[in-house]
């Protein structure tokens, strides 16, 4: 039962950062993209921009923002070349890797480029 709670707060977060994420402009172009080599949460486009966003929800800012560790980071990027590899047309634009992060009690926080792999 607590996995699929935490499943079922994992997918409310998501669409509250794609929420947060159409009020600034952005489109929504992938949610949970899935492949072989990874996960991609969000996958975002505003003009020349694509941006790759990881959702994170905890209790704290602090434990929400330490939750996304290297592995992953190295498991998003690979997953993001092959999200590129499938729509080519998107090759030419900036990349950027964001997170979102969800915490009860709080407005969501949009980290822009919070790291790069």
């Amino acid at each position: 039962m607590a996995r699929a709670d935490a499943e079922r707060r994992g997918r409310r977060a998501e669409r509250l950062a794609a929420w947060l994420l159409r009020l600034r402009g952005y489109r929504i172009l992938a949610r949970r993209f899935a492949c072989p080599v990874g996960e991609i949460d969000l996958v975002a486009r505003r003009g020349d921009l694509l941006a790759f966003v990881e959702v994170k929800r905890r209790d704290s800012p602090a434990a929400a923002a330490e939750a996304l560790r290297p592995a992953q980071r190295r498991r998003i990027a690979r997953a993001a070349e092959a999200f590129l590899s499938q729509r080519p047309e998107l090759a030419g634009l900036r990349l950027r890797f964001d997170l979102v992060l969800i915490t009860p009690g709080r407005p969501p926080r949009h980290l822009t480029d919070a790291w790069r792999p």
